[in-house]
Protein backbone atom coordinates (compact mmCIF):
# COMPACT_ATOMS: atom_id res chain seq x y z
CA UNK A 1 0.00 0.00 0.00
CA UNK A 2 3.06 2.45 0.50
CA UNK A 3 4.46 1.31 -2.46
CA UNK A 4 1.73 2.30 -4.03
CA UNK A 5 1.23 5.39 -2.74
CA UNK A 6 4.85 6.61 -3.42
CA UNK A 7 4.34 5.70 -7.14
CA UNK A 8 1.53 7.74 -6.99
CA UNK A 9 3.08 10.57 -5.79
CA UNK A 10 5.77 10.20 -8.23
CA UNK A 11 3.68 9.70 -11.21
CA UNK A 12 2.30 12.94 -10.02
CA UNK A 13 5.57 15.03 -9.59
CA UNK A 14 6.37 13.49 -13.36
CA UNK A 15 3.18 14.76 -14.93
CA UNK A 16 3.20 18.22 -13.02
CA UNK A 17 6.83 18.15 -14.57
CA UNK A 18 5.68 17.01 -18.20
CA UNK A 19 2.95 19.97 -17.78
CA UNK A 20 5.28 22.60 -16.78
CA UNK A 21 7.57 21.67 -19.49
CA UNK A 22 4.97 21.54 -22.12
CA UNK A 23 4.05 25.10 -20.75
CA UNK A 24 7.45 26.18 -21.47
CA UNK A 25 7.48 24.83 -25.01
CA UNK A 26 4.49 26.90 -25.69
CA UNK A 27 5.53 30.05 -23.94
CA UNK A 28 9.12 29.73 -26.39
CA UNK A 29 7.13 29.23 -29.26
CA UNK A 30 5.12 32.09 -28.45
CA UNK A 31 7.94 34.09 -27.56
CA UNK A 32 9.52 33.15 -31.30
CA UNK A 33 6.36 34.13 -33.02
CA UNK A 34 6.49 37.79 -31.27
CA UNK A 35 10.28 38.06 -32.08
CA UNK A 36 9.27 37.20 -35.63
CA UNK A 37 6.56 38.68 -36.27
CA UNK A 38 8.03 41.83 -34.37
CA UNK A 39 11.42 41.67 -36.87
CA UNK A 40 8.73 41.46 -40.36
CA UNK A 41 7.52 44.92 -39.26
CA UNK A 42 10.60 46.39 -38.28
CA UNK A 43 11.84 45.04 -41.68
CA UNK A 44 8.96 45.95 -43.98
CA UNK A 45 8.87 49.60 -42.04
CA UNK A 46 11.89 50.64 -42.24
CA UNK A 47 13.10 50.17 -45.82
CA UNK A 48 9.98 53.06 -46.08
CA UNK A 49 11.83 54.75 -43.53
CA UNK A 50 14.79 54.38 -44.94
CA UNK A 51 13.74 55.94 -48.37
CA UNK A 52 11.89 58.66 -45.95
CA UNK A 53 15.20 59.88 -44.70
CA UNK A 54 17.35 59.82 -47.96
CA UNK A 55 15.13 62.25 -49.42
CA UNK A 56 14.46 64.13 -46.24
CA UNK A 57 10.87 63.16 -45.99
CA UNK A 58 8.95 64.22 -42.82
CA UNK A 59 7.99 60.08 -41.40
CA UNK A 60 5.12 61.40 -39.61
CA UNK A 61 3.14 61.82 -43.09
CA UNK A 62 2.78 57.70 -42.57
CA UNK A 63 0.23 59.18 -39.59
CA UNK A 64 -2.91 58.30 -40.76
CA UNK A 65 -4.25 61.25 -38.84
CA UNK A 66 -2.31 63.43 -40.56
CA UNK A 67 -4.35 63.22 -43.47
CA UNK A 68 -8.21 62.99 -42.21
CA UNK A 69 -10.59 65.63 -43.04
CA UNK A 70 -9.73 68.49 -40.58
CA UNK A 71 -12.48 68.94 -38.06
CA UNK A 72 -11.52 72.10 -37.22
CA UNK A 73 -11.33 74.40 -39.46
CA UNK A 74 -14.07 76.01 -42.04
CA UNK A 75 -14.21 74.93 -45.64
CA UNK A 76 -16.43 74.50 -48.83
CA UNK A 77 -17.74 72.13 -50.26
CA UNK A 78 -18.61 70.62 -53.52
CA UNK A 79 -19.92 67.57 -54.54
CA UNK A 80 -20.67 65.96 -57.94
CA UNK A 81 -22.01 62.19 -58.06
CA UNK A 82 -22.65 61.28 -61.93
CA UNK A 83 -24.49 57.72 -62.68
CA UNK A 84 -25.76 56.77 -66.07
CA UNK A 85 -28.95 58.32 -64.84
CA UNK A 86 -28.62 61.34 -63.58
CA UNK A 87 -26.00 63.70 -61.72
CA UNK A 88 -26.38 65.34 -58.44
CA UNK A 89 -24.51 68.57 -57.52
CA UNK A 90 -24.34 69.50 -54.03
CA UNK A 91 -22.71 72.64 -52.70
CA UNK A 92 -22.37 73.15 -48.68
CA UNK A 93 -20.25 74.91 -45.78
CA UNK A 94 -18.82 73.28 -43.01
CA UNK A 95 -18.27 75.61 -40.00
CA UNK A 96 -16.72 74.24 -36.86
CA UNK A 97 -17.45 76.29 -34.61
CA UNK A 98 -21.29 75.34 -34.87
CA UNK A 99 -22.73 72.23 -32.88
CA UNK A 100 -23.71 69.01 -34.68
CA UNK A 101 -25.31 68.85 -37.46
CA UNK A 102 -25.48 72.67 -37.55
CA UNK A 103 -21.81 72.03 -38.62
CA UNK A 104 -22.86 71.61 -41.99
CA UNK A 105 -25.23 74.38 -43.92
CA UNK A 106 -26.13 73.06 -47.04
CA UNK A 107 -26.50 76.22 -49.98
CA UNK A 108 -27.94 74.28 -52.98
CA UNK A 109 -28.72 70.88 -54.61
CA UNK A 110 -28.91 70.74 -58.35
CA UNK A 111 -28.61 74.83 -58.09
CA UNK A 112 -32.11 74.88 -55.89
CA UNK A 113 -32.29 76.26 -52.19
CA UNK A 114 -32.55 72.11 -50.18
CA UNK A 115 -35.58 71.23 -48.54
CA UNK A 116 -34.88 70.38 -44.71
CA UNK A 117 -35.56 66.69 -45.73
CA UNK A 118 -33.07 66.57 -48.20
CA UNK A 119 -30.66 69.02 -45.87
CA UNK A 120 -31.50 66.42 -43.18
CA UNK A 121 -30.02 63.60 -45.25
CA UNK A 122 -26.65 64.57 -46.29
CA UNK A 123 -25.83 66.03 -42.51
CA UNK A 124 -26.46 62.36 -41.32
CA UNK A 125 -24.63 60.77 -43.95
CA UNK A 126 -21.75 63.38 -43.56
CA UNK A 127 -22.00 62.10 -40.03
CA UNK A 128 -21.47 58.82 -40.59
CA UNK A 129 -17.68 59.37 -41.53
CA UNK A 130 -15.61 56.57 -39.94
CA UNK A 131 -12.80 56.64 -37.79
CA UNK A 132 -9.26 56.69 -39.95
CA UNK A 133 -8.05 53.15 -39.35
CA UNK A 134 -4.46 51.78 -38.13
CA UNK A 135 -2.29 51.12 -41.21
CA UNK A 136 -1.20 47.54 -41.03
CA UNK A 137 2.93 48.31 -40.73
CA UNK A 138 3.77 44.76 -42.21
CA UNK A 139 2.45 45.39 -45.22
CA UNK A 140 4.49 48.66 -46.48
CA UNK A 141 5.77 48.20 -50.04
CA UNK A 142 8.08 50.75 -51.34
CA UNK A 143 5.93 50.61 -55.26
CA UNK A 144 7.95 52.85 -57.29
CA UNK A 145 10.88 54.96 -57.28
CA UNK A 146 12.30 57.85 -59.78
CA UNK A 147 13.87 61.16 -59.25
CA UNK A 148 10.07 62.93 -59.08
CA UNK A 149 8.03 60.38 -57.41
CA UNK A 150 8.19 57.74 -54.35
CA UNK A 151 5.23 55.78 -54.27
CA UNK A 152 4.65 53.55 -50.98
CA UNK A 153 1.52 51.28 -50.57
CA UNK A 154 0.04 49.78 -47.13
CA UNK A 155 -3.06 47.73 -45.67
CA UNK A 156 -5.20 48.84 -42.82
CA UNK A 157 -6.18 46.81 -39.79
CA UNK A 158 -9.14 44.64 -40.34
CA UNK A 159 -9.55 44.37 -36.58
CA UNK A 160 -10.55 48.50 -36.63
CA UNK A 161 -12.76 48.06 -39.77
CA UNK A 162 -16.83 48.82 -38.59
CA UNK A 163 -19.47 47.53 -40.71
CA UNK A 164 -20.00 50.57 -42.93
CA UNK A 165 -15.78 50.72 -44.12
CA UNK A 166 -15.23 46.49 -43.81
CA UNK A 167 -15.05 46.13 -47.66
CA UNK A 168 -11.00 48.25 -46.93
CA UNK A 169 -9.57 45.38 -46.04
CA UNK A 170 -9.66 44.03 -49.24
CA UNK A 171 -8.83 47.40 -50.76
CA UNK A 172 -4.68 48.62 -50.95
CA UNK A 173 -3.47 52.27 -50.47
CA UNK A 174 -1.21 53.95 -52.42
CA UNK A 175 0.52 56.98 -51.30
CA UNK A 176 2.71 59.14 -53.84
CA UNK A 177 5.24 61.63 -52.25
CA UNK A 178 6.49 64.61 -54.60
CA UNK A 179 10.39 64.56 -54.37
CA UNK A 180 10.91 68.04 -55.20
CA UNK A 181 8.86 69.69 -52.30
CA UNK A 182 8.82 66.83 -50.00
CA UNK A 183 5.17 66.85 -49.80
CA UNK A 184 2.22 64.33 -50.11
CA UNK A 185 0.28 64.57 -53.23
CA UNK A 186 -2.23 61.94 -53.20
CA UNK A 187 -3.52 58.63 -51.77
CA UNK A 188 -4.79 56.52 -53.77
CA UNK A 189 -7.28 53.48 -52.33
CA UNK A 190 -7.93 50.65 -55.01
CA UNK A 191 -9.83 47.17 -54.33
CA UNK A 192 -7.75 44.12 -54.90
CA UNK A 193 -10.93 42.00 -55.69
CA UNK A 194 -14.56 42.95 -55.56
CA UNK A 195 -15.81 45.04 -53.03
CA UNK A 196 -19.18 44.25 -51.14
CA UNK A 197 -20.04 48.57 -51.08
CA UNK A 198 -23.79 48.87 -49.25
CA UNK A 199 -25.97 47.25 -51.53
CA UNK A 200 -23.31 47.33 -54.60
CA UNK A 201 -21.04 44.73 -55.05
CA UNK A 202 -17.96 46.42 -57.17
CA UNK A 203 -15.36 45.20 -59.38
CA UNK A 204 -13.87 48.12 -59.19
CA UNK A 205 -13.41 50.42 -56.06
CA UNK A 206 -10.63 53.18 -56.89
CA UNK A 207 -10.74 56.52 -54.83
CA UNK A 208 -7.58 59.25 -55.36
CA UNK A 209 -7.63 61.89 -53.15
CA UNK A 210 -5.56 64.86 -53.77
CA UNK A 211 -3.90 66.76 -50.51
CA UNK A 212 -2.52 70.17 -50.12
CA UNK A 213 -0.52 71.21 -46.58
CA UNK A 214 -2.59 73.41 -44.51
CA UNK A 215 -0.08 75.29 -41.65
CA UNK A 216 -3.03 76.28 -39.71
CA UNK A 217 -4.00 72.31 -38.88
CA UNK A 218 -0.33 71.35 -39.17
CA UNK A 219 -1.86 68.37 -41.51
CA UNK A 220 -2.35 67.81 -44.81
CA UNK A 221 -5.81 68.59 -46.24
CA UNK A 222 -7.98 67.46 -49.09
CA UNK A 223 -8.54 69.44 -52.20
CA UNK A 224 -10.39 66.55 -54.49
CA UNK A 225 -11.69 63.31 -53.77
CA UNK A 226 -12.37 61.65 -57.33
CA UNK A 227 -14.14 58.42 -56.88
CA UNK A 228 -14.82 56.12 -59.91
CA UNK A 229 -16.97 52.76 -59.40
CA UNK A 230 -17.84 49.87 -61.59
CA UNK A 231 -20.42 48.27 -59.71
CA UNK A 232 -23.67 45.95 -60.30
CA UNK A 233 -27.12 45.40 -58.27
CA UNK A 234 -29.15 42.81 -58.92
CA UNK A 235 -27.47 42.00 -61.93
CA UNK A 236 -27.27 45.18 -63.40
CA UNK A 237 -24.28 47.28 -64.32
CA UNK A 238 -24.31 50.17 -62.24
CA UNK A 239 -21.44 52.70 -62.30
CA UNK A 240 -20.70 55.61 -60.07
CA UNK A 241 -18.34 58.85 -60.26
CA UNK A 242 -18.19 60.83 -57.69
CA UNK A 243 -15.95 64.22 -57.79
CA UNK A 244 -16.15 65.96 -54.58
CA UNK A 245 -13.90 69.19 -54.11
CA UNK A 246 -12.60 71.21 -50.59
CA UNK A 247 -11.70 74.53 -50.80
CA UNK A 248 -11.28 78.10 -49.05
CA UNK A 249 -9.97 76.08 -45.23
CA UNK A 250 -9.86 78.45 -43.02
CA UNK A 251 -9.16 78.35 -39.03
CA UNK A 252 -12.45 79.91 -36.82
Amino acid sequence: MKKTMVMTQEDFCNAKTNAQLQQYKKNAVIFLFMVLFSSMVSAQKSKVLDAFFKYGIDSSILNPEKTKRPDNLAFDFKQTIITSASEAVTIAKFDPSASGPEQWSVVSIDGKSPSKSATNSFRKNQSKTSPTPPTDETSYKIEKETPDQLVISYKVETGSLTKENAFVKDCRFYMTINLKTKKLDQIETLNEKPVKVNILTADKFDIVVKYKWNDDARQYVPVNENLNMEAKFIGQATNVKTITEYSNYAKK
